[in-house]
């Protein structure tokens, strides 16, 4: 072997070892991409048609050229086969099936044929990059990373990140802040997408976790999962509140989350080019944990619907401007962070509508029932909302009332039995004049006033009642006071005749979660 060959061939392992420490990538991805040039290389020179394969020693760096023929009964075609009888006159052995192999001489790369070559190892080791930076990013969303802004685009930020370029697009950049060539960035990976043109890595320095992994930096016991940060709401560069909880009841998590003298919430500040920051204590209890989230504003009362998570929470009347917050902010903040739907209101208020409550209540009992005003009341205040109540409580439980007698416990029981009695028989003409089938009307829990509701908003039929959703339905009837676990048995029994084989079985319950 002459001295040139030898120089070629320790230039050759030479080149595909610079190349995978540059690029980081395996040196065995750098040959395979070598052999596939000269490979493309050698069809140029014999011909497109032939099964041409080029090999490399991984020791030697010896460049090997072989045409690949198929050993077949009948030959259709002389570029890649040849037929059994010619096989075995260069092989005894050789059967149909196999492949014989004939070594060809090495190319002389012309300019073409190296240029060629060139393109076809780049794109190979730039797809090979491509494959390693999404295999090491993929699994560190989640993470934050520090890097070196490469170039602005309309707003958008390139970063090098060493290893690979990431993006900032602009809405994912604190408002007013800005970034220039060569300015050092931190910022949270978010999502990294597999795209024909290179892994993209997208950053963030808006996400709600970014401030999270931001107190795990210089909260020690944030890392250690002593402290656990259980949600966290941001306005980017103006306000957030991020609720923690202590694993250890010797530790405060408010006051180690803040620091001495706030040096560490100041931290966090500071990286967040000064968004003011609400630590809160977590609560399991849904109520506390919301009062502690409208912090600085004192709450007096809460109200909670679980079915609709909502929460009706009433504050001082001067405290109510500090509640909401600028352009209601903190209540914003506080729902996002509980993920509860808050409604806020001034004692004042609250006191004004439990009035009219109280009214409208007590006057529906003097109508309905014929009393006077002090007994209307004194219903109102033993927590009777309706004359359907005083109807289907026992007489007996009536005359526990301050004040009743049995006589007269027994007089207002038929009076409110009669009321219901005559209000549910002109509920349902009414029902009958709207259309709506006695199907509905035999189902369970479906009330009369709910019928003349239903057939009001064109639910006459039983696949007009199946046909919807049980959120729909609770919103038809809202003012019925319909839950949504009632809403479902009522859907279910009205969906029954689609399934005759099969009862209120699976089938039933399969079909509501379509809805």
């Amino acid at each position: 072997m002459d001295s040139a060959a030898t120089g070629i061939q320790i230039e050759v392992l030479a080149v595909a070892d610079a190349v995978a420490r540059e690029k980081g990538i395996e040196r065995d991805t750098v040959l395979e991409a070598m052999e596939q040039a000269i490979q493309h290389a050698g069809k140029r020179k014999y011909g497109h048609e032939h099964d041409i394969r080029a090999e490399i020693d991984r020791q030697s760096g010896d460049i090997h050229l072989f045409r690949y023929l198929e050993v077949v009964e009948t030959l259709e075609n002389p570029s890649t086969q040849i037929a059994v009888e010619d096989a075995r006159a260069r092989n005894p052995a050789a059967q149909a099936g196999d492949f014989l192999s004939e070594a060809l001489p090495p190319i002389d790369f012309g300019r073409i044929a190296a240029q060629t070559a060139k393109q076809v190892i780049v794109q190979k080791v730039r797809e090979a990059e491509r494959k390693r930076q999404y295999e090491e990013y993929k699994d560190r969303i989640g993470e934050i990373v520090n890097g070196l802004i490469k170039r602005v685009d309309y707003g958008n930020l390139v970063v090098d990140l060493g290893r690979a370029e990431a993006v900032i697009r602009r809405d994912e950049l604190l408002p007013r802040e800005i970034f220039r060539r060569g300015d050092r960035v931190r910022a949270y990976i978010y999502d990294v997408r597999p795209e024909p043109r290179g892994p993209q890595i997208f950053l963030s320095r808006t996400h709600p976790q970014f401030m999270a992994k931001l107190f795990a930096q210089e909260v020690p016991e944030v890392y250690d999962r002593i402290i656990e940060i259980k949600a966290v709401a941001r306005d980017p560069g103006s306000r957030a509140k991020i609720g923690v909880f202590s694993r250890d009841s010797s530790i405060d998590p408010v006051g180690a989350c803040v620091g001495m003298r706030g040096s560490r919430v100041q931290a966090v500040v500071n990286e967040l080019q000064g968004e003011k920051i609400d630590i809160i204590q977590w609560s399991q209890d849904p109520a506390t944990f919301v009062v502690n989230a409208l912090a600085p504003a004192e709450v007096t009362k809460v109200v909670l619907d679980e079915e609709t998570q909502r929460i009706e929470v009433v504050v001082p009347d001067d405290q109510l401007s500090l509640a909401i917050g600028r352009r209601g902010q903190n209540v914003r903040l506080a729902s996002q962070l509980t993920g509860w739907d808050i409604d806020i209101a001034t004692e004042g208020e609250d006191s004004e509508r439990r009035r009219a409550e109280f009214k409208a209540a007590s006057e529906l009992f003097m109508q309905a029932l014929d009393v006077d005003d002090v007994i209307a009341r004194l219903l109102v205040t033993e927590g009777f909302a309706d004359v359907e109540e005083v109807a289907f409580v026992p007489a007996e439980e009536l005359a526990t009332i301050g004040g009743f007698e049995q006589p007269f416990a027994e007089e207002l029981h038929r009076r409110a039995e009669v009321y219901v009695a005559e209000r549910d028989a002109a509920l349902e003409e009414r029902r009958k004049e709207l259309g709506v089938s006695d199907e509905i009307a035999a189902i369970e829990g479906i009330t009369p006033p709910m019928l003349v509701t239903l057939g009001e908003n064109g639910v006459k039929a039983l696949d007009d009642l199946a046909d919807l959703a049980s959120d729909e339905l609770v919103e038809l009837l809202k003012d019925r006071r319909l839950t949504e676990e009632d809403a479902n048995a009522i859907i279910m029994a009205a969906r029954a005749h689609w399934f005759p084989d099969e009862g209120t079985g699976d089938a039933a319950p399969a079909a509501a979660e379509t809805a």
